[in-house]
């Protein structure tokens, strides 16, 4: 009776999980497709401002190694870093950006220049020698 009802069960649930795992792809496709567009729609802008933050965010994947789940061959550890840099334009409006390593590095709180962005998509900064704005 009991493996009856799991057997008219699996299917569904099985079914149910593929199409919530294929709807996530899809969904987050369709996001990263939608802020892709309405950046290229966007106007390249250029304005004076000032680096006001800067943060990254690290995370840490561990995997088991040699394909086996249990973890008996042991593990290796990945990472990523992300990089946000926060800059303030002439009228006090903070926009953040994800920026890539290179010019996160290159960036020093307090830093003031010419911000040039699209959309939310950072295109560069370049720094001002000796001036505020």
């Amino acid at each position: 009776m009991l493996f009856g009802l799991f057997d008219q069960l699996f299917p569904l649930m099985f079914t149910a999980v593929f199409l919530f795992i294929v709807g996530t792809f899809i969904y987050t496709a369709v996001i990263g497709f939608n802020t892709w567009h309405k950046n290229n729609q966007s106007p390249r802008l250029t304005v004076p401002a000032r680096v006001v933050t800067k943060r990254q965010n690290t995370t840490r994947h561990s995997h088991p190694a040699a394909g086996d789940a249990s973890g008996a061959h042991g593990f290796h550890s990945t990472t990523s870093t992300s990089y946000y840099v926060t800059f303030e334009v002439e009228s006090g409006d903070r926009i953040e950006f994800a920026v890539r390593g290179q010019d996160y590095g290159m960036l020093v709180e307090g830093d003031t220049g010419r911000l040039s962005f699209q959309g939310t998509r950072f295109l560069g900064f370049e720094r001002d020698i000796g001036n505020d704005f």
